[in-house]
């Protein structure tokens, strides 16, 4: 589809007036998108981030991905004018040079389970976070460098975080490529087109008991299986049939069977005045690792949605709805158990499985038992905009778990599932005992985009947090860069990151946020990014560009990067680094492997994958 799409955009092109068109696009943003994107309402792009895609990427959304509601109301015509209008100012694609691909007569790729890779989302499969035989030390730390950069292409966001195995290093880019480098100097291996956007972080596993291993990831409504050694596609999965279903989060390869989540973007169509919202229930679904059949699937909501009613603007509503999952499932080996933590409802009825813990049986799918830790919350896009009809009411805060819960062994061999949520609550809760809350400690304020994000850590005696409460000082039109109307955050609220006792959740120690934004824009504080532990040392990103290591000891700061700058790259591509948001950092082979640009939300933008190392450059 996204070729077809760009093919037909080049032909509009060649035969009419850009000029033209342009103007004409204008006036399509103007009566059917800017009422949202330049509203300035929470977790809606603002049109500066529209303006930093490409002409396929601005029309697959449109046709096939998050806008399509709108798209399908509109001509072909006025979505070629609006995608060429939001687009003319998008970067255009470098070719990559020969140079930067590896040497001929390279190590095969062999798989294997040794330690030190980082295979997923985490390390192993309680979700910790924690690298402990990486290669690197806390002594190391304060003397890593930059070792090479790669640039990731006309992207606005750098949201796949990389695997990393046996020497190489795996990694996707929103438009869809996947790309296999060597890690040590960043030249690649091989590199795979896939048509769609790739949202999940990518995991490296085994397909079954042989050696041959896996690249597994999530495009839309699809779960694929690369060949780890040479690119080519093994399988693909039809995971849900949603029309607004996606994935974000990074699969869970374990022993022959591939866990994923299904999450969506629903939510955001709220503020659309027709929409009928909503019929989105989240999914989690077990695939064999070989082929990728379905073994199972079961619906964080169990009732489909009905018809519920009507809003006050006369449309049709539905519920129950959402509940989506957003991060990488959790596995027990001791019960056999798959846990996974689900986001707010869409629509009412509001269900006891949204902003929840769910355990479900690794063999069936069965819902064994849910830990609700806030109840109530319904909430769409359209809550951000006064007085807009679809928003649920009475409506819930937007707290989703946006983080995969870490399963602990506590000092006395009792057990934990440990996780942060965007309320800035923290909790302890007792996997033995349906999830019983153990203890709950409140780390932030809590907001739509607040709290805790994307991921804590854990090196088995604490339990490290980064809070966001990311805040805006307004909304302005860029008159600098003619970027159009664009979300500011204020520079001088959010994050912090704190230091949990496993065992009771008191606070061992806090870091107070940097204060580096000065006069920067599209600068913020908040510690939205997943955080990565090594003994004695933790990694946190900020939305202000900074990579920062902390002692595990008392918090105090042991190394600190702005990765917000223009980098030379080993694949001869543009690149920059912006805000730091989504996964986090890999520790591997000695070294930190980190994506820099996240354009969201007041963001800045960037395109960049970075490695660092004691012998950089």
């Amino acid at each position: 589809m996204r070729y077809m799409c760009l093919v037909a955009v080049l032909v509009a092109v060649l035969f009419a007036a850009v000029s033209a068109r342009a103007q004409d696009g204008a006036a399509v943003y103007k009566a059917h998108c800017a009422s949202c994107h330049d509203s300035g309402a929470i977790r809606v792009p603002p049109k500066s981030a529209l303006q930093a895609m490409s002409i396929p990427q601005v029309l697959a959304a449109l046709e096939s991905g998050p806008m399509k509601p709108v798209g399908d109301t509109l001509t072909p015509r006025q979505r070629y004018a609006v995608t060429l209008y939001l687009s003319a100012a998008a970067p255009k694609a470098t070719p990559v040079p020969a140079s930067a691909y590896c040497a001929a007569g390279a190590k095969a790729f062999r798989f294997s389970a040794r330690g030190g890779n980082w295979t997923g989302w985490s390390t192993d499969a309680t979700n910790s976070r924690f690298q402990d035989a990486g290669g690197l030390t806390a002594s190391d730390v304060p003397k890593l460098k930059l070792k090479w950069a790669f640039g990731l292409g006309n992207e606005t966001d750098a949201r796949s975080q990389p695997a990393v195995a046996d020497g190489r290093i795996f990694f996707a880019t929103q438009s869809g490529d996947v790309y296999s480098l060597d890690a040590a100097s960043g030249c690649i291996q091989w590199t795979t087109k896939i048509n769609g956007d790739i949202r999940s972080a990518v995991a490296i596993g085994k397909m079954g008991r042989g050696r041959q291993a896996a690249v597994f990831f999530g495009v839309g409504q699809d779960a694929y299986a690369l060949d780890a050694a040479t690119g080519k596609q093994l399988w693909k999965t039809h995971v849900s049939d949603h029309f607004a279903s996606f994935m974000t989060a990074a699969p869970l390869p374990h022993k022959g069977v591939v866990y994923v989540g299904v999450s969506s973007f629903e939510e955001a169509l709220g503020p659309l005045p027709g929409y009928q919202c909503c019929t989105f229930r989240g999914s989690v679904l077990a695939l064999e690792a070989a082929t990728g059949k379905v073994l199972w699937r079961t619906y964080t909501i169990t009732d489909p949605p009905q018809a519920t009613g009507k809003n006050k603007a006369g449309v049709q509503m539905y519920g129950p709805s959402g509940a989506a999952v957003w991060s990488t499932p959790t596995f027990d080996e001791k019960r056999n158990i798959v846990y996974v933590a689900t986001g707010d409802n869409y629509s009412h009825p509001a269900t006891d499985t949204s902003d929840a813990v769910l355990a479900l049986d690794a063999k069936t799918g069965k819902l064994l038992w849910s830990r609700q830790l806030t109840a109530g919350d319904t909430f769409t896009n359209a809550c951000s905009i006064p007085g807009n009809a679809n928003c649920p009411a009475p409506a819930g805060p937007d707290f989703d778990f946006g983080q995969p819960a870490i399963l602990v062994t506590l000092p006395g061999g009792r057990r934990a599932l440990a996780i942060a949520q965007k309320s800035g609550i923290a909790y302890g809760i007792d996997p033995d005992n349906k999830g019983a809350v153990l203890w709950q400690t409140r780390v932030g304020k809590g907001s739509s985009l607040g709290g805790s994000e994307w991921g804590s850590a854990s090196d088995g005696r604490n339990f490290y947090v980064a809070v966001s409460d990311i805040g805006f000082k307004g909304i302005v039109m860029d008159k600098t860069t003619a970027q159009g109307y664009r979300l500011v955050p204020n520079p001088k609220q959010g994050g912090g990151l704190f230091a949990l006792d496993l065992k009771t959740g008191e606070k061992i120690w806090s870091a107070a946020p940097a204060d580096v934004c000065g006069e920067r824009v599209a600068c913020s504080p908040a510690q939205s990014q997943a955080v990565t532990a090594i003994p004695g040392v933790v990694f946190s990103g900020s939305d202000d560009g900074h990579l920062r290591a902390y002692s595990t000891a008392d918090g105090k700061i042991l190394w600190d990067v702005d990765t917000a700058r223009k980098y030379t790259t080993v694949n001869g591509q543009p690149a920059e680094g912006g805000s730091l948001d989504g996964p986090g950092p890999v520790v591997a082979d000695g070294m930190v492997f980190v994506s820099s640009g996240y354009g969201q939300w007041g963001g800045a933008a960037g395109n960049v994958l970075l490695a660092f190392s004691v012998d950089g450059k």
